[in-house]
């Protein structure tokens, strides 16, 4: 029954096309204007529409000349001409919403109009798709469209080198996938210098495929991986020289900072030990990293107390509960310190470095749009994640495919018989066939049945893009038979012609229905496309997954009821309508994991942007010095507050010697602080005593190196302090986010946990890489580019020694099994007798007495 409100009003989507009409009838108005233009003149309207966009002009004011240039340099570029349908869908992509289009109705080309006009403001407009076949081919078949009209192509794939895709997107328009777009974003935020990034600012994109893309792989977030540490081995080494020194002469702690600081005569007996010159030269760095670990891991982290061991693995309890924090480890090494320290097996796992959902890199677009064949029925779901709008656009022609009720067999052998016998049937008299499948497995299996009744057909399973692009294109040519999974083939049209028009078009055969409508849908659209012939069916069983888990029972007993025989189907309305309501049931708990798994990874979103901005920052040397002398004072803070006590007490009362010797291993200074001197410099206001003299020690010491040195020191520590405790900090989140459903167990909602946890955790690392910075900062040595050259010719020098040992020591082998050689030459029989002072006949120069014949 038709809905009253619809009758009177329209749907959304009529409403929706109602209001762009006006700008239609405005573009195509321009068109005699256009066509009278020059080549030369159609060319000159880009620099034109720059110039009236730098001039103030607003982008959409200039969207019906922008499209119609469009529009009049394809005809002469392509012999194409953007039908109105086309326009339509250009101005959706425009407004940052998803256009719907039914296969064949020319998405490619649509995305030009809006690509273009974006594309005018100088910062880039994107295309992402879901393969590098179809990014190639659209960015070549499209670009001669931008290369006619004065713009650059640029098309990402993988196996790019740096430069070149710094290039493309560098360009005016860029085509890629979704997966090399996003993997770009999260390797340029792993790098040590802005001239290495490659992407520029998130502008403009068209998401084609957008259901694909956003919908079906929204639920996999996007991973960089790497080894989580370094050498193991050095763990145990670190561990075998800490019990071996003595605290006050070798080593002081400080346990209420948790911090401990090797002596003079500590760092001279570990060089002893060690046998290395400097422990604190740059390529010990990771050696005294693991010492320092090994210090806290046997001084200030004790069994039983800080933590347990739990069937042979480190287990740290809470200090505000008392309870074990399964899942948990303290981050720098320090867990592994001390799982060496307790004889316990290290564990080494690869960990997350860099991650992100498709859902969060596509938001960081200005402005998102997207286009598919199938978008209507998840629009609830694009509205509430990516706040985009679904506008359904007409076809340019009415559809003419017929759209068969489906069929259901009592099991899955019968529907095949029914399902080889069409195919045979259709095959005979020629008519092109494209099977629907929901796995590679039933593809393959339909593939043998085809085989043994001797019925030709190819065979697609997604694992090769630019095959399966050519084999769906022939898919409609006559007598083709063609088996595919059901999203096999997006993006590429399939064309039938006049003998096959005439056969009644292609036949869509579905073996199964998916749990999703949009994907039944999709394949659906294979046939019928601008107004073509064409018929779909689809063929189901009481035993297909989604028949079997929801409602077979009831259809069961009614086949049972009216008697029907194994081959013989039923073909009824309440067995469409229990199959919509599975399927609608499958998809709202499928919205509801996207969703969840979104509310999670915005947590990390936030704290992801607030480090990437951070590196961006510390990159570009904006004040570097500035952020660490906040840093210093921040530090200086933190270490008062660990002698503050609850009532306040005269400054003389504070525990001054502790103080001092916390002042001294966090600063790694020698600078003896006082009372006295306190009262008399900062009127004893302590937080700017202790601040400022640290940045006086720093600024001291610094000022005996280049303006150049520091600037790289400063870049250098903060980059790897930030990158070090982010990528722990990652593992530590990969940890917690594994156990934090069984919050649910304690009537506690698994994501405010993740939340309070999470922010918990951030807060830490914020602590942390103030420490670490400052202790790398006031404990680093600074080279000047004399000791460095001086480094690198003692360090070539070494090298050429060995190189000049090695090849000695083989020179000496291969004279050695030289001689060996000439010594097993046999005299042989029948050959002249040698005398004793001839030169010997194996060639070795010496006489014959003392060679052969010795």
């Amino acid at each position: 029954m038709l809905n009253p409100m619809k009758a009177l009003f329209g749907t959304k989507h009529d409403r929706d096309i109602k209001k762009m009409q006006p700008l239609v009838q405005k573009i195509n108005s321009l068109e005699p204007e256009m066509e009278k233009l020059s080549d030369e003149e159609l060319k000159a309207q880009t620099p034109k529409l720059k110039k009236m966009l730098a001039d103030g002009a607003k982008v959409r004011d200039i969207l019906p000349e922008a499209f119609a240039t469009v529009r009049e340099a394809s005809k002469r570029a392509m012999g194409m001409r953007h039908y109105d349908v086309q326009i339509i869908g250009g101005i959706v992509l425009f407004e940052g919403k998803i256009a719907e289009m039914k296969t064949g109705e020319g998405k490619t080309l649509t995305a030009t109009l809006a690509l273009y006009l974006k594309a005018l403001e100088g910062k880039g407009a994107h295309l992402v798709t879901v393969n590098d076949y179809l990014a190639s081919r659209d960015a070549e078949e499209m670009g001669v469209l931008y290369n006619w009209l004065g713009m650059t192509v640029g098309c990402i794939v993988s196996d790019m080198s740096d430069e070149d895709r710094k290039a493309a997107y560098q360009s005016d328009i860029t085509y890629g996938t979704n997966n090399e777009f996003a993997f770009d974003y999260l390797r340029d935020n792993m790098k040590f210098s802005l001239d290495d990034y490659v992407q520029r600012d998130f502008h403009f994109c068209i998401v084609d495929e957008v259901d694909s893309i956003l919908i079906d792989e929204a639920r996999t977030p996007l991973l960089i991986s790497g080894p989580s540490e370094g050498d193991s081995k050095l763990y145990h080494v670190a561990n075998g020289v800490i019990p071996k020194l003595q605290v006050e002469k070798h080593f002081t702690i400080d346990e209420k900072s948790k911090s401990a600081i090797f002596t003079e005569e500590g760092i001279l007996k570990v060089q002893e030990m060690m046998k290395v010159d400097n422990l604190y030269d740059i390529q010990n760095s990771e050696l005294l990293h693991h010492l320092n670990q090994a210090l806290r891991a046997h001084n200030l982290f004790k069994l039983d107390v800080d933590y347990v061991i739990k069937e042979g693995e480190v287990i740290i309890v809470d200090e505000f509960t008392g309870r074990l924090k399964t899942g948990s480890r303290w981050s720098d090494g320090l867990h592994q310190a001390i799982e060496a320290k307790e004889g316990v097996e290290l564990k080494s796992e690869n960990q997350t470095l860099a991650s992100i959902t498709f859902q969060n890199y596509f938001k960081m677009y200005e402005t998102l749009s997207g286009m598919t064949g199938t978008a209507d029925t998840e629009a609830e779901e694009f509205q509430k994640i990516y706040s985009l709008d679904v506008v359904v656009i007409p076809t340019n022609l009415p559809i003419a495919r017929i759209d068969d009720a489906d069929v259901i067999y009592k099991n899955t052998a019968a529907k095949h018989r029914a399902i080889v016998k069409l195919i045979k049937e259709l095959h005979a008299k020629g008519q092109p066939v494209l099977v629907g499948t929901i796995s590679i497995d039933s593809s393959m299996h339909l593939s043998e049945e085809l085989t043994a009744a001797g019925i030709a057909h190819n065979v697609l399973n997604a694992k090769q893009h630019g095959r399966e692009a050519e084999i769906i294109k022939n898919a409609g040519t006559k007598g083709a038979i063609t088996i595919a999974t059901n999203m096999a083939g997006r993006g590429t049209d399939i064309k039938i012609n006049d003998e096959v028009k005439a056969l009644g078009g292609l036949f869509i055969l579905g073996t199964e229905r998916h749990e999703s409508r949009r994907i039944d849908n999709q394949l659906r659209g294979r046939s019928g496309r601008q107004g073509d012939p064409g018929r779909s069916k689809f063929f189901l069983s009481l035993e297909d997954d989604l028949m079997r888990i929801f409602g077979s029972d009831r259809i069961s007993k009614v086949m049972g009821t009216l008697g029907m025989e194994e081959d013989e189907p039923i073909e009824h309305k309440m067995i469409s309508n229990a199959i919509a309501k599975a399927q609608k049931k499958v998809e709202t708990h499928n919205f509801e994991i996207r969703k969840h798994l979104l509310e999670f990874d915005n947590v990390m979103n936030e704290q992801r942007r607030v480090i990437y901005r951070i590196r961006k920052d510390i990159l570009s040397d904006m004040d570097n010095m500035g952020f660490v002398k906040e840093m210093t004072e921040d530090v200086a803070s933190h270490l008062i507050d660990t002698y503050r006590t609850e009532k306040k007490v005269p400054l003389e009362n504070w525990p001054w010697d502790e103080m001092a010797n916390g002042f001294k291993t966090t600063f790694n200074t020698d600078y003896e602080i006082s009372a006295l001197e306190c009262s008399q410099k900062y009127e004893g206001d302590l937080d700017k005593y202790f601040a400022n003299t640290a940045i006086e020690i720093l600024e001291k010491k610094l000022s005996a190196y280049e303006e150049k040195q520091v600037t790289l020191a400063l870049r250098e520590i903060l980059l790897t302090t930030f990158d070090g405790h982010w990528k722990d900090h990652l593992l530590s989140m990969d940890h917690m986010k594994e156990g934090i459903n069984l919050k649910a167990y304690a009537q506690k909602d698994p994501l405010t946990e993740y939340k309070r946890e999470a922010f918990r955790l951030f807060e830490e690392i914020r602590v942390e890489v103030k420490k670490s910075v400052v202790r790398n900062m006031f404990s680093v040595r600074l080279y000047t580019e004399e000791e460095i050259a001086e480094l690198r010719r003692k360090h070539e020098e070494e090298l050429q020694k060995q190189l000049d040992a090695y090849r000695a020591m083989q020179e000496a082998e291969e004279k050695q099994a030289e001689a060996e050689a000439r010594r097993a030459i046999p005299l042989q029989r029948g050959q002249v007798k040698v005398g004793r002072n001839d030169d010997c006949p194996c060639g070795s120069g010496k006489k014959f007495k003392h060679c052969h014949g010795a």
